[in-house]
Formats: structure tokens, sequence, C-alpha cells
């Protein structure tokens, strides 16, 4: 698998982006992230689904939540029919939605990174969420009077259900990440400022390094240099944001090359990391 950084950050280019898909491969994406929120749907499969160092096998009517700093992933186990509903938001698209007394990105924003992503909706929970994307899926192939206003309202149906969902689960997943993948992915997030290479990961965990690559490419559909760069490129965006200089945050967040950071955060983030200050450290200005 190339090492290339391309699949790391998947860029959503409008508001609203909704996709009902079937799929029938037992294959699944990448190791990413979005500029956007990400509401998911699981409809029916066999498909475990990653998000950061956690790993679940879902169960149809599971709800998943992402914000746009998580990485995830799906994964196909065979060629069962596949079928989800994915709904990409952007930040400020929410903030309008909003109101001073509720916040519909709450759900997204007011937890830990990676935990407390998924609850499961009860079968008339379910029937409930599927009635108003099936209306969204109507009002969005519509050139009536009206449409976009519906597509609002139905968002905010959407979000609020959501909202309401996480705020009185008592649901916990139940987490498959191998041991060793997850150990690998803790190390890497420990050390992101120092050196760090496959000896060094060998020496932690104490375990061959060609085994340690293998399990982590079939885990996370990347190579380990391709996941310390996407994590060092988050953290130099946390350094910026709390105002290092450009050069500070490059050799934070364990650069040595001040060039290659510039390349690889352009390419990661979608902008220069001079423009990424310039926006007040926010992708969608």
């Amino acid at each position: 698998m190339s090492e290339s950084t391309e699949y790391l950050y998947d860029p959503i280019q409008t508001n609203l982006l909704y996709l009902h898909r079937v799929t029938t491969h037992n294959m699944g994406t990448f190791y990413h992230r979005h500029n956007a929120y990400e509401l998911y749907v699981f409809l029916r499969g066999n498909v475990n689904f990653y998000i950061e160092n956690r790993c679940y096998h879902l169960q149809p009517g599971d709800l998943i939540v992402l914000n746009p700093e998580e990485m995830h992933r799906s994964f196909a186990l065979d060629k069962n029919e596949y079928e989800r509903i994915t709904i990409n938001l952007k930040k400020p698209y929410l903030s309008r939605l909003s109101t001073a007394t509720t916040n519909l990105s709450a759900c997204f924003d007011y937890r830990p990174k990676g935990k407390g992503n998924i609850v499961h909706l009860k079968n008339d929970e379910l029937q409930q969420l599927l009635q108003l994307t099936n209306k969204l899926e109507q009002a969005l192939a519509s050139d009536d009077y009206g449409a976009d206003i519906m597509e609002n309202v139905l968002i905010s149906q959407l979000l609020l259900m959501t909202n309401r969902a996480f705020q009185h689960t008592d649901f916990v997943p139940t987490d498959i990440m191998p041991e060793l993948v997850r150990r690998t992915m803790d190390y890497i997030e420990s050390n992101l400022a120092g050196k760090l290479t496959l000896t060094h990961l060998s020496e932690a965990l104490y375990t061959n390094s060609s085994y340690i690559s293998r399990q982590f490419n079939k885990h996370t559909g990347l190579t380990i240099r391709a996941y310390i760069l996407s994590r060092r490129i988050e953290l130099s965006k946390y350094y910026l944001g709390e105002g290092m200089s450009i050069i500070e945050a490059c050799y934070q967040s364990g650069f040595g090359d001040y060039a290659n950071f510039i390349r690889s955060f352009t390419k990661l983030v979608g902008i220069s990391p001079g423009r990424y200050i310039r926006n007040g450290c926010n992708t969608e200005h």
C-alpha cells in the first residue's frame, strides 16, 4: 500500500452531503477524517467500524457521530449487502441551525475524542429516524418551492433526535480493537514530538517490527509512517491554535524538516499553516 497521505484528509465540499449507499464488496475505507461533522447510520451488513484507537462490530440501528478531528474507517468483512446512511455537515451550517439554548453540534463536540461515539437505536427509534431521512432524500431531490427550507427543518429534527439519544443512552459498545494495534497507537500518541521509528516501536512493544507493521496496516488501512504524519499534523494544529509560531509548531510536533512540514500540513489540512493561522485556526473560513 502506498504511503501517500491523500486518503487521510477527505474534504467535504458542500454544507450538507447526504449519501444512502448499498455495496457488496469485502473492503473498506482507509483511516481518514473530514472537515465536517458526520452522522452515520448502520442498517445492515457484516462491518467493523474503527474510531481512533477503538473498533466496533456494528449492529443494525447503531448511530455514530464523528467530529472533524476523529480518524475513522469502516470495513466490510464479507460480500453481504452493506447498507448505511452518512450525512456530513459543515460546522458553520450547524451553527446557523442552532440557537442560543439549543446547540445541535453538542453530540459531536461535548465528549472525549474517540469516545462516546455510538448509541444503539431501538426499532421504533430507527424507524422514526428513517422516516426523517426518507423525507430528506425527497427534499434534496426536489426543486419545489421551499425544498431548501424543508432540508433545514429535517436536518434540525434529525440532530434533535440524535442529541436526545446521546443524552439519554447507557449503551456501552464492545471494543474489539486488537491490543497490539491499540498499544501501537497509544505509544505513537505519547511520543509524537520525539523520534518515532519501527525500531523504537518494536523495542517499546517487545514485538517484531514487521508483525507490528502488518497488523497496523490490516486494521487501519495505513502504513505506520502515514499515521504518524497525520497525528503530528493534528498536534501542530493544536500548537498553532495556542499561539505558537509556525516554525515552533513544526519542531514541537516532531518534524525535523520545515519544508516537509509545510507540504504535509497543506496536503492534510487543505490550506497552508499561514492561512490556517489567518483563518483563526479554522479551515472553514
